[in-house]
């Protein structure tokens, strides 16, 4: 199944209308080139010859999120994207040159987090992270090693 059919069947699974522009904008933001904002998208859908508003783009985002099918992240630069994946719970790898992510599971963070909780007494309900830094293209592209 492609990420564009993966994503248009989030919304149909959330039980979510799926009208051609909805299907389209879900479309365009799953052939996304790493993370992308409300702007880019209405940018790419109008060079696509998609005719939509910015409060569908707006609502179709907010649609797709609610349904897990995209996630915002928060770059270093307070900008907020998204980014289209899968909708079990993740982090993200984001390259601070090209703007490739990665995902990245739980593993030892559960730990981590449920020792936070033990020290401040807070009850974790959720958490998120997002690393930023190169990718080994970037890395490459640069002629350093790693570290």
């Amino acid at each position: 199944m492609t990420e564009a059919m993966l994503v248009v069947s989030a919304l149909d699974a959330a039980g979510y209308r799926l009208t051609g522009p909805r299907r389209a904008l879900a479309t365009v933001m799953a052939e996304m080139d790493g993370p992308f904002t409300a702007a880019r998208v209405a940018g790419e859908a109008h060079d696509r010859g998609i005719r939509v508003g910015r409060a569908t783009v707006f609502r179709t985002i907010d649609a797709l999120e609610r349904a897990g099918a995209i996630e915002r992240i928060d770059l270093p630069s307070g900008e907020h994207a998204y980014v289209a994946c899968a909708p079990a719970h993740h982090h993200h790898v984001v390259c601070s040159a090209c703007g490739h992510t990665a995902e990245v599971a739980d593993g030892a963070l559960v730990a981590l987090v449920t020792e936070i909780g033990r020290r401040t007494g807070f009850r974790i309900d959720e958490h998120r992270l997002e690393l930023f830094g190169r990718c080994p293209s970037c890395v490459r592209a640069a002629g350093e090693g790693r570290g």
